[in-house]
């Protein structure tokens, strides 16, 4: 018996080892995906604050239209650089996201004013930024 175990022996640790491997290989790859999708997640949040946050400057220094627009992604790029090079968004994308950041803070002015005037003056002024 102890001759049948030292002959079997290393064949069986090789075995465990290879079904060891197989699963710290595929336990890494699951953790690999979870984390990534956060960090993924993170990254669009940072983003997406960043680029409001360019907005509201632009919006509390006057500017408006593509003046804002190009405020706020100076501020994103200068502010959030890791976010943008991980997500890698194209020149469009960013900006369609900074036009509808903009578009959202207008709304968002629309209902602290009153008045017809205020709502077509946004209006004008969102409704610009499309053409």
């Amino acid at each position: 018996m102890d001759a049948f175990m030292h002959a079997v022996l290393p064949q069986l640790l090789e075995i465990a080892g290879l079904i060891l491997t197989a699963v710290l290989t595929w336990a890494a790859a699951k953790a690999k995906a979870k984390w990534g999708i956060e960090i993924e997640a993170r990254h669009r949040e940072a983003l997406h604050s960043a680029i409001m946050t360019g907005i509201n400057l632009a919006l509390s220094k006057g500017l408006t239209a593509q003046a804002a627009v190009d405020a706020a992604l100076d501020y994103a790029t200068k502010s959030v650089p890791d976010a943008i090079g991980a997500l890698k968004p194209s020149a469009e994308t960013i900006a369609d996201l900074a036009k509808a950041k903009l578009q959202e803070a207008a709304f968002e002015g629309i209902k602290s004013l009153r008045g017809v005037n205020a709502l077509t003056a946004v209006s004008k002024e969102v409704g610009a930024l499309s053409r």
